[in-house]
């Protein structure tokens, strides 16, 4: 199972990201080391915004890619619906699920909203 994600930044930035484990790449995320992404060394990760879920790594990184050629707004749009529609004629939308961010939350207190 892959995760494709969006982080708020310190700076009001989002990152967008793919992993296995939601909570341990945002510790990696907010904590600035080394395993950290270099854009989130610079800009800390507050919280976790959005969250997909997809059976493979190749759906997950094709989301990240399509996600990363939005705009500000459109990302911001998309953190706030999970609606993946705009992507209906680039991606297999029916292969991704919105996994609700306070259900990751009550998983981890190290999670922030």
């Amino acid at each position: 199972m892959y995760y494709t994600y969006m982080l708020r930044c310190e700076d009001n930035s989002v990152y967008t990201g793919i992993t296995t484990d939601p909570e341990r790449r945002f510790t990696e995320h907010s904590s600035q080391g080394r395993k950290a992404a270099g854009y989130t060394r610079s800009h800390k990760a507050e919280s976790l915004i959005a969250l997909w879920r997809s059976g493979d790594r190749s759906l997950a990184s094709r989301l990240e890619y399509g996600i990363k050629q939005l705009d500000k707004q459109k990302k911001e749009q998309l953190a706030r619906t999970g609606s993946l529609e705009l992507f209906r004629d680039r991606l297999p939308v029916e292969e991704y699920t919105f996994v609700p961010v306070n259900e990751v939350i009550k998983k981890s207190s190290k999670l922030s909203v």
